[in-house]
């Protein structure tokens, strides 16, 4: 066995696993007489109801599609660009009903369609869905209830119900082409048995009647089950019909299973069947003969058939996934299949929780994948080559194409979790762009590759840029050491992220933090440390009574340039001259963090055209909630004059244009009166109070009322046009409240809580948060921006500089040495730094 292919970044834990494998008789999903071909595509169902198709060409995800609510508990492909999943929730433990949620997703456009809606809820949930080769067919299975038969047409039709106790079933799988069917897109759906070599054996549709001209009639699919009492039987569906097969029952020296049959695999002409004791069954429906062993294993939970080409002389190698999550492989022609078996010695520690192959093959020769979903959230590929002896695994030389584009190595991410810890640390704290051992980096050029060069044998400290102020001053040098292996393969970073940490290093620990974060996919942490630096800057200028905007046109400017950079880390983009000042990283993702007065006013003016170009009553209140937001009185005063009288909205407009014009003249007051009079109407919106509010000067009783409504950036931009000083910040402070609580967002809620001057909350959120590390680098980063801060007014020789130094060392009342949080928060990264230097040390690096 050879691992050709992994991802460990999924959207989330992954629950179910499924792979195309369309039959001949699936068509194009858009018509036409085509056969559906089988596509390098497989799909995944997460625990938080996304459905992520995964490209196995690229080994990357292509799509990610949020289906359902819950968990997704089944997930089948209906030919290859159709994808039907379900998920199900109990409305309360008394009544014990169930919502059965079923969904059919098109993975080219991404459009869900739900079908089989209830109006109440059920008594049993869904247990399983089976998918036929085609696509046409679904058998939905119930808990304690029939089995329902679906026509899986543009319009999804219930054939009928199958009041049979089963236990499993599986439809038949594709049908091998025969020789003379050499066309391109049949040869890529090869997956199934080898009828070239026994010429009694046919499908599904094969033993159904032929039609006069001798073509053959290609819209019956069979199906093989297993009943409670261990009876077995096969049924084919022909449109609206489903009848008995009437396979060849085995002889009588077929013993039937002790136990449940808890697996199947249906692949004309044999049925593999698996039970709860470990034993494995298979039986010729066509000619009765039949076997079986002992596996000496836990239940059998999955037997899926592996891929036959024209041209195999097997019957078929088939892996088998055990009720203890691990699997094997067994070849079902050789004389002793447990002997030559393969038991899985390859990935230790690993819970297999879905697996199936890959249906790609194209040639006898060429290898089989294997799919396989991991308990810890991941997706492999596992290459198993075969020869006509035996099984082998393990890389061996062949002439085939290679199907699978490599992927970089740099990534740390992929590194065991302490490892990726430890180097998140020494990324923070500071270390030399010459250690990571590029070629951009070091004039070395990789020393360790030529022979006889020595290590390094120096204080590994000496890499580091300044010892940590926080923390155990030798813990960075133990985990130098215990990284050191990925050092000197210079696969830590590549050239071009270590060219941009290059750049980045020397501009202060946010700059490094942000890196740090945006390297391991934290995109909102790297928001925050970028946006820390101007939001204490902020503070401290609202302080000291100076304007805001002459101070902040330097950090601003910096802050463009760190999310510039942030951009090309967290993407595989190189540089390209010529693009503009202002990204749109910049314009979208820094605005998502606003907190200053002028960013708010300003994002509110740029909303206020967007609502023009929009028609109806909805679009005019929107227009009006703005300009009064912004204080544009006159304009909201004569948009709510044009109100029609036969609007529904007319009475509310009026009451608020006379309210709001009495603010602003006597004049347009009287005009107001004159157009209310002529013209009086019912209605009323909840805004209005606000709005009335906002017309006799009440501007934080207004805010109270929209934070209370759930508006909280309108409370926020009506605050930031009318509120100065503590009113200003404790609107900012509710608002971090319920981003914390309610959002679960702690990065927005950060940077609010620092724009509202509230240090000591946000560090008491990042200890509530549990995060030790960022609540230390959180200190740091403030004490460093205020002693630059310092700096920058002890080079001023004017006096208000002078009275602003004097007050500038009691701006951090919450983060000085002597502060309690502050001192515990020492304490507890010097604890996590010893436990991180253990649990490195116990953990072994990876290695080819």
């Amino acid at each position: 066995i050879s691992l050709v292919g992994q991802l460990q970044l999924l959207s989330s834990t992954v629950t179910i696993l499924a792979v195309p494998s369309p039959s001949l008789t699936a068509t194009l999903a858009r018509g036409g007489n085509f056969p559906a071909a089988a596509v390098p595509l497989v799909a995944l169902g997460t625990q938080g109801g996304t459905i992520d198709i995964v490209d196995v060409s690229a080994n990357a995800i292509a799509a990610s599609f949020s289906v359902h609510n819950g968990m997704v508990r089944g997930l089948r492909w209906l030919g290859n660009s159709r994808l039907v999943s379900f998920s199900y929730s109990q409305v309360n433990e008394k009544s014990g009903g169930y919502i059965n949620r079923l969904v059919v997703t098109c993975a080219r456009s991404g459009l869900n369609k739900m079908f089989r809606v209830l109006q109440k809820p059920e008594r049993a949930p869904i247990r399983a869905l089976r998918a036929s080769s085609s696509g046409r067919y679904l058998l939905i299975l119930f808990r304690d209830a029939p089995v329902e038969v679906w026509a899986m047409t543009k319009t999804p039709i219930m054939l009928r119900s199958l009041a049979l106790p089963f236990t499993v079933l599986e439809w038949t799988l594709p049908t091998v082409p025969r020789p003379a069917q050499n066309g391109p897109s049949r040869d890529r759906t090869a997956v199934a048995s080898d009828v070239a070599s026994t010429p009694t054996v046919a499908s599904s549709s094969d033993s159904k009647a032929v039609n006069s001209d001798g073509s053959q009639d290609e819209s019956s699919e069979s199906f093989a089950f297993a009943l409670v009492n261990g009876a077995l039987g096969v049924f084919e569906v022909h449109g609206r019909r489903i009848r008995d097969f009437r396979p060849k029952w085995p002889s009588s020296s077929f013993v039937l299973s002790e136990g449940l049959i808890t697996a199947m695999a249906y692949r004309l002409p044999h049925v593999v069947m698996g039970d709860r004791s470990g034993n494995i069954r298979w039986w010729d429906v066509t000619t009765g003969h039949s076997s079986s062993f002992s596996t000496h294993r836990e239940g059998i939970r999955r037997i899926k058939f592996s891929p036959v080409v024209a041209g195999d002389r097997s019957r078929g190698r088939v892996a088998v996934l055990f009720y203890d999550n691990t699997f094997s492989v067994f070849d079902l022609d050789s004389q002793d299949p447990l002997a030559n078996s393969h038991l899985q010695p390859q990935f230790p520690g690993t819970l297999v929780l879905e697996l199936d192959w890959l249906p790609l093959r194209t040639d006898r020769n060429d290898p089989l994948i294997l799919c396989i979903a991991g308990a810890d959230s991941s997706f492999r590929l596992v290459e198993v080559n075969t020869n006509d002896k035996k099984i082998s695994y393990g890389p061996q030389s062949r002439t085939i194409k290679e199907r699978f584009r490599p992927m970089p190595i740099c990534s740390p991410i992929l590194l065991p979790t302490p490892h990726a810890l430890a180097l998140r640390m020494i990324l923070q704290l500071g270390v030399k762009p010459s250690w990571f051992n590029t070629c951009s980096t070091t004039l070395e050029k990789r020393p360790h590759l030529i022979p006889g060069t020595a290590s390094y044998t120096g204080d590994l400290r000496s890499y580091m840029i300044d010892l940590p102020p926080l923390g155990d001053t030798v813990v960075p040098e133990m985990l130098l050491k215990v990284l050191e292996p990925y050092r000197k393969e210079g696969c830590i970073l590549d050239d071009e992220r270590a060219k941009l940490y290059a750049k980045v290093v020397n501009k202060g620990c946010a700059a490094r933090f942000a890196f740090a974060a945006a390297i391991f996919g934290e995109s909102s942490e790297a928001l925050f440390w970028l946006q820390l630096p101007r939001a204490l800057n902020y503070v401290i200028n609202k302080l000291v009574n100076k304007s805001p905007q002459k101070a902040l046109v330097s950090a601003a400017t910096s802050g463009l340039d760190d999310t510039a950079l942030l951009k090309r880390i967290t993407s595989k983009e190189r540089s390209m001259p010529g693009t503009g000042k202002k990204d749109s990283l910049s314009q979208g993702q820094l605005r998502l963090m606003a907190f200053e007065q002028e960013e708010l006013w300003e994002t509110a003016n740029e909303r206020i055209p967007w609502h023009e170009k929009l028609e109806g009553e909805e679009a005019i209140q929107n227009r009006v909630h703005e300009l009064v937001s912004i204080g544009n009185l006159e304009a909201a005063v004569s948009l709510l004059l044009s109100t029609p009288p036969e609007s529904s909205y007319f009475y509310a407009n009026a009451l608020r244009a006379v309210a709001l014009s009495s603010a602003v003249s006597k004049s347009l007051l009287e005009l107001a009166v004159k157009v209310v009079a002529a013209n009086m109407v019912r209605t009323d919106r909840s805004l209005s109070g606000t709005h009335l509010l906002c017309a006799v000067g009440r501007y934080q009783e207004a805010c109270s009322q929209l934070q209370d409504a759930g508006c909280w950036t309108d409370a926020a931009t009506l605050a930031a046009t009318h509120l100065k000083g503590s009113d200003y910040s404790r609107v900012l402070q509710r608002w971090a409240e319920h981003t914390l609580r309610a959002e679960h967002n702690i990065w927005r809620a950060l940077i609010l809580y620092v724009g509202a001057g509230a240090l000591q909350e946000a560090l008491a959120a990042l200890r509530e948060a549990q995060q030790p590390d960022t609540a230390a680098m959180f200190i740091l980063a403030c004490r460093e921006i205020h002693a630059e801060r310092i700096a920058d007014l002890g080079n001023s020789d004017d006096e208000s500089s002078s009275l602003v130094k004097d007050k500038l060392p009691n701006l951090l009342p919450g983060l000085d040495p002597e502060n309690e949080d502050v001192i515990a928060v020492g304490e507890c990264y010097g604890e996590y730094q010893r436990k991180l230097v253990h649990l490195c040390m116990d953990s072994q690096p990876f290695s080819d």
